[in-house]
């Protein structure tokens, strides 16, 4: 949420947008200079174990909060000198340091494993080098292939500038960029406060104490200002407000408020109506949903849809080819200046390192866009069919390849992860339950008899290979379809049938289903219904009656009115094109059939359809030719 104003409670002065900005910004950057000096001590590999150990040296547990962790082993900071910040600032810093610290933890235990378990050829393990580094690493049998691949590639060209192994991930990658944020949840309320309107729901009050200036020399030159904050109607009336975090970007303050409500609680088994999730080649995602019959029987329930994002997903690989190529030529610069920071292109490489910025900063926030919006709609699929769980496929087991080297980078650039985050946040509201289930052979077989299908470019063009479209080739069954559309069935038949082997991840507390068992997967099959006939009975009984020639489209029956100026009156009806033009309209020379799609060729020019040339490549209203319209029935109807 965007803070647009604030009122200084002290001198009662109405804050501007930019201001506020400014004020939240000084705050912001004294916090992340005890960051970056928090970091930068503790950023080796002994500090992150005994953080991550949950041990302090007498051997007491350490608290949850990250803050008080720190606090517990001692590890202080204090602000640069001669500048004066209560104790909760430095809260918020120690908060935001032991976040960063704790996480970097998973990147230890994977860095370690891969370099313990370092292979003979880095670009192509065997087996049983597979086998090796996933024993090495914690959890590493669930880990997806494209995180040890990705590591792996970062270690090897460690190893080709240095001509040896990095020791840890610590050698591999410096302290991380600070960003500029405030924690509050850190703080108490001498720092922070946050209050909901008594009369209306929608408006809350943020109070927070900032600085008046960049370095503060002593506690008058912190105020209280009071922001107010219009909450969005996603938040219920009765949520329960949390201190936000303020982020400032672009000279904006954007506060992310956290709330807590009451759910309804998703159940693991005992699902009658699922929807099926596919991560689709063709679409971004496919879904539909089943029904589990007492009988034991599996029916559809209409025929799914797809979330086509394709243009975002053009605009994002536009993107990534961009950063791309600014990340070789950033690469170049700092090659030919050769570390020099006097170099004449030292200039240019620091304007292309933020550009770099900008553009990773755009995909961020695409990438997240996206994930909002494919969430949204699967829940709202779920919902629209009263489905109780949604089954998506094991993102641990996808990795793309096989396709070319253009669409396999397409594919493992999506956003994947983040849309099943988004959908369990977003189903947990409604009580509807997201399990993932084994991706093996969902697009291979077909949903209705378990037959490997055979796959071609087009249903028009069978003979064809390809990957887009399936067809059973059994006799008896010939179900033929969308390879996104039967793998959606396979996977919501598949979690049907397994729902009693669902099982809670002690780790991340998701619901999975970890293994395929052979006695119920044979019954995970789609029925296929027959088609309802028509209420009404459509069967000749006689013979057809005698429709008359309807009217051209669009011309009246009555004759033409009286020209104001000069011509003939009445000679003819009305029609689309003037009668006294000698060539055809401009629509007559597109040479298109009726199945013809095709694009303009040039730019947008709507003379035709101006002039009553009728419909053009836009849609445009045709003119009439007189300057009032005159009052005459006309039983023609409307076809517009």
């Amino acid at each position: 949420m965007l803070l647009r104003t604030g009122v200084d409670e002290k001198t009662g002065e109405v804050l501007s947008p930019a201001v506020l900005a400014e004020r939240v910004g000084w705050c912001a950057d004294l916090v992340a200079a005890m960051v970056g000096a928090l970091l930068v001590e503790h950023w080796k590999s002994v500090d992150v174990e005994v953080l991550a150990s949950g041990r302090d040296a007498g051997g007491r547990r350490l608290p949850s909060n990250a803050w008080m962790a720190l606090r517990r082993l001692g590890w202080t900071v204090t602000p640069p000198a001669g500048v004066k910040v209560n104790d909760r600032v430095v809260r918020m810093a120690q908060e935001q340091a032991g976040r960063v610290l704790r996480s970097v933890k998973w990147r230890v235990d994977v860095t370690a494993g891969v370099l313990s378990t370092w292979p003979a050829d880095p670009r192509r393990r065997t087996p049983v080098e597979w086998d090796q580094v996933r024993t090495a690493i914690p959890g590493g049998e669930g880990l997806p292939s494209s995180v040890i691949k990705g590591r792996t590639r970062q270690v090897a060209a460690f190893l080709a500038v240095n001509g040896r192994l990095p020791v840890d991930v610590f050698e591999l990658e410096g302290a991380p960029r600070v960003p500029r944020m405030l924690l509050l949840a850190a703080c108490d309320r001498q720092q922070a406060t946050i209050e909901r309107n008594d009369t209306d729901p929608a408006k809350a009050l943020l109070r927070v104490q900032l600085p008046t200036r960049a370095d503060p020399r002593s506690y008058r030159d912190w105020t209280w200002v009071a922001c107010p904050i219009s909450l969005p109607p996603t938040v219920p009336a009765s949520a329960i407000l949390h201190l936000p975090t303020l982020r400032v970007t672009s000279r904006q303050v954007r506060a992310d408020v956290a709330y807590t409500h009451a759910v309804p609680k998703a159940k693991r088994a005992g699902h009658t109506v699922a929807l099926g999730v596919d991560w689709g080649l063709n679409t971004l995602l496919s879904a539909g949903a089943l029904r589990l019959h007492p009988d034991g029987r599996i029916t559809a329930l209409g025929a799914g849809g797809q979330f086509r994002a394709a243009g975002v997903l053009a605009k994002q690989h536009r993107l990534r080819r961009h950063g791309q190529r600014l990340h070789a030529k950033a690469d170049h610069y700092q090659r030919l200046a050769g570390g020099d920071s006097q170099h004449n292109l030292a200039g240019k490489h620091a304007v292309l390192r933020d550009e770099i910025r900008h553009v990773s900063a755009r995909r961020s926030k695409l990438n997240d866009a996206l994930a909002w919006a494919a969430a949204r709609w699967a829940v709202d699929q779920a919902i629209a069919a009263r489905a109780t769980v949604i089954y998506v496929e094991d993102l641990r087991s996808m990795e793309a390849r096989g396709m070319g080297a253009t669409m396999n980078t397409r594919l493992s650039q999506q956003v994947r992860g983040k849309i099943v985050d988004r959908m369990r946040h977003l189903a947990a509201e409604h009580g509807v339950a997201v399990v993932t289930v084994p991706a093996r052979n969902t697009s291979k077989h077909c949903p209705q008899c378990l037959t490997p299908l055979r796959h071609c470019k087009a249903p028009d063009r069978p003979s064809v290979a390809g990957w887009k479209w399936a067809i059973c080739p059994h006799q008896s069954c010939g179900w033929q379809g969308d390879r996104d559309h039967g793998a959606w069935r396979r996977i919501a038949a598949r979690g049907l049938t397994h729902q009693a082997k669902t099982v809670t991840d002690k780790t991340s507390g998701h619901m999975v289903i970890r293994t395929v068992v052979d006695t119920l997967e044979a019954t995970a099959v789609v029925t296929p219904t027959a088609c309802k006939a028509s209420r009404r009975d459509r069967s000749k009984t006689g013979p057809t009656r005698h429709q008359p020639p309807r009217p051209a489209p669009r011309r009246r029956r009555a004759p033409s009115p009286t020209r104001p100026h000069h011509g003939r009156a009445g000679k003819r009806p009305e029609g689309h094109a003037p009668t006294d033009r000698n060539r055809l309209p401009r629509a007559a020379h597109r040479h298109q059939g009726v199945n013809t799609i095709s694009t303009p060729t040039t730019g947008h020019r709507p003379r035709g359809a101006a002039l009553g040339a009728g419909f053009h490549f836009h849609a445009h209203a045709s003119p009439p030719r007189w300057e009032t319209i005159p009052e005459i029935q006309s039983n023609s109807g409307s076809l517009s």
